[in-house]
């Protein structure tokens, strides 16, 4: 029941995110069993272009199409990483393709991940992971996509010599439970044995394929958010000590900032952009302004031009040496000020000065977690 409930959840990624998720452009249609590999030309993360007769001299060809962002698709990326590595000597080329046209991705679609879907950000994601196979983008144009019929991310399509499609579907029957079905690799040791696939097709599960159609859909989901409400509210020394505790079951990050303090401001809106992205999780973005208590409504003004919707105070202590004592002794007083609180108060990062945006992603979702069964961290 565990196993069909971790499936069931990850469905849901590909069918009910959103309504406009899963919609395909006109005359889409996926693969079908013996059909010919449609050719490409797309550019990789290593700077190279790459087209279906660059793995001529392939015995099989395994097209794996997958994506930064996608939950299910994290959780399978070392085991695509040992795909390519078991069957390299074999004579089987891996190359995998990132389907989504990352402006078409909500920000709250990116609540388990720290990149998106840009090219760039695949080059940061391939580096980080150490990819040794060809991670090429695709979401531009989307043409790969839409000649293989890629409904989601991970999904993978293998071919025989001839590159006639032999397997299409998943990698394995479980992202994060066990796994009680290899399909890819009885597909590929089937192959390679000259025997018949087993199984030829199998279903998918994970994040449905991010179609240009839907960039309408994230660009009215930011004028939304941008009419949220505003408020700010102040907060004495109690208030700031309670803060530190975190009673709450939410990872707080704090901003220590003020209206005076130009890097402060400058970062705002990678904040909201980043409360935007987890705050559907269990996580709060809070502001702390340092501005006099007669400055309230210029540092209201600041948050509302910022679009900053989250629980915002200006400091009602008494002094500034308290106010560092009631949040965080080890603050030495220069703003800006950033940290995460766990529940139950301990501090997991903490920067002083301006923020690093994608070393602050990452400090967060590795405490939240990439994939649907993850467990904070506390």
């Amino acid at each position: 029941m565990r196993h069909f409930l971790a499936i069931f959840v990850a469905a849901i990624c590909v069918c009910t995110a959103h309504p406009q998720a899963s919609a395909e452009p006109p005359g889409f249609k996926s693969l079908a069993i013996g059909d010919a590999a449609p050719e490409f030309k797309l550019p990789g993360v290593d700077g190279k272009e790459y087209t279906l007769r660059s793995f001529a001299k392939a015995r099989l060809l395994l097209v794996v199409f997958t994506c930064n962002h996608c939950p299910t698709a994290q959780a399978y990326e070392s085991r695509i990483a040992k795909l390519h590595a078991d069957y390299l000597d074999q004579g089987v080329a891996l190359v995998a393709i990132s389907p989504n046209d990352p402006q078409a991705v909500r920000l709250d679609e990116l609540g388990y991940t720290d990149l998106g879907d840009s090219f760039e950000d695949m080059k940061l994601r391939a580096k980080e992971r150490k990819f040794a196979f060809p991670y090429l983008y695709d979401g531009d144009k989307q043409q790969a996509a839409q000649a293989y019929g890629v409904v989601a991310t991970p999904q993978v399509f293998l071919f025989d010599q001839d590159r006639k499609l032999r397997y299409v579907g998943r990698v394995d029957d479980s992202d994060v439970k066990a796994v009680t079905s290899h399909d890819t690799r009885n597909a590929l040791d089937a192959l390679l044995a000259g025997k018949p696939v087993p199984v030829e097709k199998t279903r998918v599960f994970g994040c449905s394929t991010k179609w240009s159609e839907k960039r309408e859909d994230a660009r009215k989901s930011l004028e939304k958010w941008d009419q949220e409400k505003v408020e700010l509210a102040s907060l004495d020394e109690t208030g700031v000590a309670k803060l530190a505790k975190n009673e709450s079951d939410k990872f707080l990050l704090i901003s220590v900032w003020a209206t005076w303090c130009g890097p402060c401001v400058a970062e705002l809106p990678e904040l909201t952009t980043i409360n935007r992205m987890y705050r559907g999780r269990n996580f709060q973005l809070v502001t702390l302004s340092m501005d006099e208590p007669e400055e309230k409504e210029a540092a209201l003004k600041v948050l509302r031009e910022k679009h900053v919707a989250s629980l915002n105070y200006v400091s009602a202590v008494a002094t500034r040496d308290k106010l560092a004592d009631s949040l965080d002794k080890e603050w030495d007083g220069p703003i800006p000020y950033t940290l995460l609180i766990a529940p139950g108060g301990k501090i997991v990062y903490r920067k002083s000065g301006p923020i690093d945006a994608l070393a602050l992603r990452r400090a967060i979702v590795d405490v939240l977690g990439r994939t649907y069964a993850s467990r904070p961290t506390k």
